[in-house]
């Protein structure tokens, strides 16, 4: 299965869903992690805004070799000369010519219900006209030249989504920038417009989320259930309630979004709220879930993967002491609320995340 994890900002897929990522990747799920509102604006921040971004009154200076790998060559030239001996660890060409095989013959088994068939490209070149994903500047977890200096550099935004690529690279996820403005460079200027209303010009990215996840043809959409009143995960939240709302088509790609779109509670808001139930929202926040859909609670258990998660958020290393004080009480916290979901599932002793999954009635 491919499990697309929307989040509104760098490190909120690794605060609210990092067990479940971890347990995914365990056994072998496909895993893309979403990044909505990752992008900025010219020219210097204000106070309020740097803050608010998490970064204090200066700026963090990453270390930036460690983590770029633009600059490593291949451990082996990908075409040898003739002559030359290949390793013993090295596929011979009559070997890729039937793994080929075999992946064409899976991929026909496995479009075999639809309409239209995508062939399966084991190779590292275009297929059907299509860009790869290397080359895409917004897709993958690239840290480029250009993003390194721009963080080391001071640029607030770049050192975010550095972060966010690092989390992906640990997770052994796959992750996509959409790169639209964080709120605060979108005029919103003071905690209470932060965490109030959406304004009226500022609306939920319904279009370009839909086209995204379109394409990464997912089996499970998890995009966050707004808790503590954030305007970019109030206006994620909206977007996955729009897709619920679609009617469902018969051309590809059109799927009922029911049963596919889940919520899941963004920490650490929940854990700052006592969050316990839908009721504890805002009466508004689900007053466009459609008629005919529920959600329903899911649990799911992460005693195995509680102490990954806590390695995952270390990565976010810009935010820790603006969110939890430090790296100690982070991890305090995150287990806490591990523990504390768990005994609201019935799942005493042990820790787990909560999902709000759609289900049609």
């Amino acid at each position: 299965m491919a499990h697309v994890f929307v989040a509104p900002h760098p490190d909120d897929v690794a605060l609210s869903c990092g067990g479940l990522i971890a347990g995914l990747r365990e056994i072998g799920q496909n895993v893309t992690i979403l990044t909505v509102f990752s992008g900025s604006t010219s020219g210097g921040l204000t106070t309020y805004q740097r803050e608010a971004l998490g970064f204090g009154t200066k700026a963090i200076w990453p270390v930036t070799e460690a983590f770029n790998r633009s600059h490593i060559s291949p451990d082996y030239p990908p075409h040898p000369d003739p002559g030359s001996t290949l390793p013993p660890w090295s596929a011979t060409a009559g070997q890729l010519e039937a793994t080929q095989a075999d992946a064409d013959a899976a991929a026909k088994r496995f479009w075999q219900r639809s309409s239209w068939y995508r062939r399966a490209e084991i190779h590292n070149v275009p297929l059907g006209g299509q860009p790869l994903i290397d080359e895409e500047p917004n897709q993958g977890a690239v840290m480029t030249d250009e993003r390194m200096d721009a963080a080391a550099a001071g640029e607030v935004m770049a050192s975010r989504r550095l972060e966010d690529e690092r989390y992906a690279l640990f997770a052994e996820a796959s992750i996509v920038f959409l790169d639209l403005p964080d709120a605060v460079f979108r005029g919103y200027e003071g905690d209470a417009e932060l965490l109030g209303n959406p304004r009226e010009d500022d609306p939920a990215p319904v279009d370009v989320l839909r086209q995204e996840i379109a394409r990464l043809e997912p089996q499970k959409v998890y995009v966050p259930l707004g808790v503590g009143g954030h305007v970019d995960h109030q206006l994620t939240r909206a977007a996955g309630l729009a897709l619920l709302g679609e009617d469902p088509r018969w051309i590809m790609p059109g799927p009922d979004y029911a049963g596919v779109v889940t919520f899941y509670e963004d920490f650490p808001y929940a854990w700052w709220s006592a969050f316990a139930r839908l009721e504890d929202l805002p009466p508004h926040a689900l007053a466009d879930l459609p008629r005919g859909v529920s959600l329903w609670p899911e649990y799911a258990n992460i005693s195995d993967q509680v102490e990954l998660k806590v390695t995952g958020v270390r990565l976010y290393a810009s935010q820790l002491d603006r969110l939890f004080g430090g790296v100690r009480p982070m991890a305090d916290a995150v287990r806490k609320q591990g523990r504390r979901v768990a005994e609201l599932g019935g799942l005493a002793g042990g820790c787990a995340e909560r999902y709000w999954t759609s289900v049609r009635v």
